[in-house]
This record gives C-alpha cells, sequence and structure tokens, in this order.
C-alpha cells in the first residue's frame, strides 16, 4: 500500500528561466563579507526561488528527492538550525577574498545557519554546507602505538582508553563554475556543457542560465579531522602534521590487505597526535573519492582484471589494467585539492604524512609550503599491497622517502622532489 502524499507538489515548477521579480539576491563571489557575498539559495521546491545550480547535501540530495517521492519528507521543510553553529571559530582567512583561490566548496558555509536566518523566514531556502563539531575517536592501531610506547596519553589530547579528542568539519561541494573551469584550464561553456550531458541532462540550468555561476553537485564531500587548537592551524609559527587521504572503503574500514591505505591513515593521525600533543596541530583530510574518483565498481572490476591477467598481478600493468577498464588512471583531480587549505588559512605544512608528488604538486603550486613529507613505515605495508607500491613508485604517485630533498626553499620554488 502506497503512503499517503502530505504534501502538494502543484507548486513545483520546472523552469530554466530566471525569476521575474527579481528579489533573489546575487552571489558575488570572493566578496570579503557574507553579507557582500550573499546567500546560496538552492531551493528544494521552486527552482524559480534559486540563485544556484543543483541542490544541497551533495550525494545525498538524490535520497532526499526519493523521500518526498515516497511521502516521507515534505518537500516544504525548513530546517531549525537553532543551537547547530560551529563550536570553534574558522575564518574568515585572506584566501576566501580571492575569487580564484578557493573554488569547489563555500568558504562562508559553516556561517550561513545564523547569517541568513531572515531569508528563511521569508521562504528562501538557505542552508550550511559546512557543519562543524566536537567529537571522540578511537583506533585500534592508536592502541598499538601507545602499547609500542610510540604515542603517551596526556588526558587532552589523547586520553587514556585511547579516545582522540578532535574537533571535525563536514563540507560538501560548492563549485564556482568560473573559477574551476580556470584552475582546470578548460573552457567554462565546454565545462557546463559536459556536466550536463554526462549527468544525463540532470541539470538543464548548466547550459541554459549562464547567469547563474555557481552549481552544488551530487557528489560526495570531505571531512576534516583536527586536533589542537583549532585556531592556530592557520599560523606559520605553529607546528602542523597532515595526512590528505582519498577515500578507500575496503581498506579504512575493512581492512582489506591490497592497499596500503588504511596503515597510512592510521599512520597519519598517529603524527597528527604526536604533533598536537607538542604544542602543534593536526589535519586529516578525508575526501570522498574512492577508487581514485573512479568509483567501487570500477575498482574491484580492475581488481579481478589485474589477478587473472597473464602473469599475475604486476606493478607493470597495474595502471595499465585501470585505464583498460575506466579509459583513465585517476579522476580525483588533485588541482582542486588546496582549497580545504585556503579556506583554513593554512600556508604551511611542517609533518606531511604523504610521499604523492600530485599532491606535493597541487599543494606548492598553490603556495603551500612543506617542510618535510613522512613516508609510511615499511612494516605498515601489507605484503599483498606490494604491487601497489612498485607500481606507485613508478607512476610517481609515491616517491620513496630517499628520493626527497629537505630543503624548505626548493619546495617553496616547486622544484620536483625526485629530480
Amino acid at each position: 500500500m502506497k503512503k499517503n502524499r502530505t504534501s502538494n507538489h502543484s507548486h513545483i515548477t520546472l523552469t530554466s528561466h530566471p525569476p521575474r521579480d527579481g528579489k533573489i539576491p546575487k552571489i558575488s563571489w570572493g566578496a570579503e563579507t557574507l553579507l557582500e557575498r550573499g546567500p546560496l539559495i538552492a531551493s528544494m521546491a521552486d527552482h524559480a526561488q534559486s540563485n544556484v545550480i543543483g541542490a544541497y547535501a551533495g550525494a545525498y540530495s538524490i535520497y532526499r528527492a526519493v523521500a518526498v517521492a515516497t511521502g516521507a519528507l515534505d518537500p516544504l521543510h525548513v530546517p531549525d538550525l537553532h543551537n547547530t553553529a560551529p563550536p570553534e571559530k574558522i575564518g574568515p582567512h585572506p584566501q576566501w577574498f580571492e575569487s580564484d583561490r578557493i573554488v569547489s566548496l563555500d568558504p562562508w558555509g559553516h556561517m550561513v545557519g545564523e547569517a541568513f536566518e531572515e531569508y528563511r523566514q521569508k521562504g528562501l531556502d538557505v542552508r550550511p554546507t559546512i557543519a562543524v563539531t566536537k567529537a571522540h575517536i578511537n583506533l585500534p592501531e592508536i592502541h598499538d602505538a601507545i602499547r609500542a610506547g610510540r604515542l603517551k596519553p596526556d588526558g587532552k589530547i589523547l586520553k587514556e582508553n585511547g579516545d582522540i579528542r578532535v574537533t571535525k568539519a563536514a563540507i560538501d561541494p560548492v563549485w564556482h563554475l568560473p573559477g574551476m573551469a580556470k584552475r582546470l584550464d578548460v573552457d567554462e561553456n565546454d565545462l557546463r556543457r559536459s556536466l550536463f550531458e554526462n549527468s544525463g541532462g540532470m541539470f538543464p540550468e548548466l547550459v541554459t542560465r549562464p547567469d547563474l555561476k555557481v552549481f552544488l553537485p551530487p557528489i560526495g564531500g570531505h571531512t576534516l579531522y583536527f586536533m589542537g587548537d583549532v585556531s592556530t592551524l592557520h599560523d606559520r609559527n605553529v607546528p602542523l602534521a597532515c595526512r590528505v587521504h582519498d577515500e578507500c572503503n575496503g581498506s579504512d574500514v575493512f581492512g582489506s590487505d591490497i592497499c596500503t591505505c588504511r596503515p597510512y591513515l592510521c599512520h597519519g593521525i598517529e603524527i597528527c597526535v604526536e604533533t598536537a600533543q607538542q604544542g602543534g596541530c593536526g589535519l586529516v583530510v578525508y575526501n570522498r573519492k574512492e577508487g581514485r574518483a573512479l568509483g567501487e565498481v570500477t575498482k574491484f572490476l580492475v581488481y579481478n582484471a589485474r589477478k587473472r591477467q597473464d602473469g599475475g598481478d604486476s606493478a607493470a600493468k597495474y595502471f595499465e589494467r585501470t585505464e583498460c577498464v575506466a579509459g583513465v588512471q585517476d579522476m580525483r583531480f588533485q588541482e582542486l585539492m588546496p582549497d580545504i587549505f585556503h579556506w583554513l588559512g593554512i600556508t604551511k605544512i611542517d609533518r606531511f604524512a604523504s610521499m604523492s608528488n600530485m599532491k606535493f604538486d597541487a599543494l606548492a603550486k598553490h603556495g603551500i609550503d612543506i617542510i618535510e613529507r613522512v613516508a609510511i613505515p615499511p612494516e605498515l605495508i601489507p605484503e599483498d599491497a606490494s604491487v601497489e607500491m612498485e607500481a606507485k613508485k613508478a607512476a610517481g604517485y609515491y616517491t620513496p622517502a630517499d628520493q626527497t630533498i629537505s630543503n624548505e626553499l626548493d619546495k617553496v620554488q616547486g622544484r620536483k622532489l625526485d629530480e
């Protein structure tokens, strides 16, 4: 038996034309105050009341659509954002005021809950795209580090029971299309058309509304974990340890040993805790880009192809098999990754838990100094992951520690570490 519909859907209109009354505020990307920038309005019920393309909640917007269709959710529901403000102050930072500096997220996204309440009272749908909260995390690997004496509980950052005290932030994607096109070195019209065509025509405004410059894509976002005093993250005099990690569900959650993802993630968390305990800060950036953004289905197909090829799995054909299935090795677009650091005002990383040239080069290009690159200890590399490691070394995804250069001047100048 179908559920009774609790909402009248007759008010919903499909249009690719701007509202006639002109009451929807315009967006001034890169403005120096939130009020000058203006609210991002993604009306779920009436697209004529929107000044952006797409919908809130990233990939979860589709579940919202199903909830509305089944009658479980009223499409006119207005979120009660009372007491949802961040417990820590983040920004504004100078990087927010350069229109091309941050293009894949809304730097003001955690502040709009209180700032634009008047718009919600008028029926305009303005929602946060960033949320910040406090939590504890507890990992078996941290218990191992305590038993081995590498970490010692201090009661503040790391508790006796292994709990790590953290601040964490969730970020939904918000794309400023002109900035995205410039960052990726493509024509904005070509980018819009490709997004329209390759999403099955889901967002016609991409090609019919060139006046709308902001897009909320239905993709995964980012989760950040901070250890230490968040207010000092941008201070170059305070040591910062960081791990930038791209999602790997099989390893991160279920402990699959075909790659080094969970071991490196946990090692990164360990050095973040250690640095925070020494008066610095730790930052873990977790990006929802499963399988180098190729997706888990593609990833598993590649696993099968690698294991069944003549001669067995090998580093030489690691990425070849990926290209055979997916048509490309990698779709993470690390060029966008520095936006997280610009949001936080970060210009220097003292200990970077990554040997990836792509990540290093992306950060260096944006003027973020990396003092030391920290390799994963050999004893943490699973035996079955040796093929992956050798393939990554050959392709520049992972630079061996003995090929890195410690001189900060070389890093600031952006020279390749393996030259």
